[in-house]
């Protein structure tokens, strides 16, 4: 062999050894990033491919294969209950409005139960909904719900509006099932807790004042109600390995103790607790620091001037 020859067939080998790197390593440098195999129609739709306006709505790659939006079992159900909010797949935050019509044999005493669950199928809430006019017939009656929900842990759900059945009959189930997104945009609190170290006199008394409060930052989902969800937090009472070491404590969580309500007005929060237990009283300095705790907590947000409960007995030594 020549050296011609020779060059000529070392040239052709490198060139195939690189074309072969090219294709088999792809590097994004030459080719762009590669794009992972797409597996759903929110992959599809992520990877921008283009979507076709049908209903449910479908995805279609460059490869020929088409995607179709999960939009649970609503036009299975669409001549029994329709849904007019949320629509499947749409972003909620707490409170949740849940409207919508039924026919009437979906409701059972003008009303039937509607339940949030996560991505795991834990029960997050659960609420009934309220026909809004005579619901003695078969035609469609309209219907409304409202549901509370703290921190889902998952960003997809499952709402269910459910037949009431109050046979408990097989037969007689059913339920409408879409799929939700959470709001998982957060915000920062300060929840307040009790540290007695910094709450004693000269003669090393605890004072039981609000010098013993302490204020720890945590997150709570983004929503329309950032001072009950704040308030609802720090009723669970949930505090770290860490923060228990230094020193915090709280009396939180109380059995049978729950938020019902809460309203605004002129800088006056007023909340109205349930408390069939009594759990909120006991002696002056117990009952004054769980005062403390919420009234701290409501006060940091500079609308709240002044906090009364309801019913008034509460937090009374």
């Amino acid at each position: 062999m020549n050296l011609k020859t020779f060059i000529l067939l070392l040239v052709v080998v490198i060139i195939g050894t690189t074309a072969t790197y090219l294709l088999v390593k792809r590097p994004a440098c030459i080719f762009g990033p590669e794009k992972a195999a797409i597996s759903s129609f929110e992959e599809c739709a992520a990877a921008g491919y283009p979507i076709m306006e049908s209903y449910p709505r479908q995805c279609k790659t460059p490869e020929g294969k088409t995607f179709t939006e999960d939009i649970g079992n609503v036009l299975e159900k669409t001549d029994l209950i329709r849904l007019d909010a949320p629509q499947p797949n749409e972003t909620i935050e707490s409170p949740l409005t849940v409207k919508g019509e039924a026919r009437g044999y979906w409701f059972f005493e003008a009303d039937f139960p509607v339940k949030l669950l996560n991505a795991k199928g834990e029960m997050i809430t659960i609420a009934i909904a309220q026909a809004k006019s005579d619901w003695m017939t078969e035609e469609f009656v309209p219907f409304e719900a409202i549901l509370e929900f703290q921190n889902p842990g998952t960003e997809k759900g499952t709402l269910i509006l459910e037949k009431d059945n109050p046979s408990d009959l097989p037969e007689n189930a059913d339920e409408l099932r879409i799929p939700v997104t959470f709001q998982t945009a957060t915000r920062t609190v300060k929840l307040y807790y009790y540290n007695q170290e910094l709450d004693k006199d000269e003669s090393g008394n605890i004072s039981c004042s609000r010098a013993g409060l302490v204020p720890l930052e945590k997150e709570i989902l983004l929503t329309k109600t950032p001072i009950q969800d704040a308030i609802q937090l720090l009723l669970q009472g949930k505090l770290t390995e860490e923060e228990r070491t230094a020193g915090i404590a709280t009396e939180y969580p109380l059995e049978g103790l729950s938020l019902k309500g809460a309203s605004l007005k002129d800088g006056v929060l007023t909340l109205e607790f349930n408390d069939p237990s009594n759990r909120t009283g006991g002696g002056s300095c117990r009952v004054g620091i769980l005062w403390f705790q919420i009234e701290a907590t409501a006060k940091q947000f500079p609308e709240v001037q002044q906090v009364r409960f309801i019913p008034e007995e509460l937090f009374q030594p």
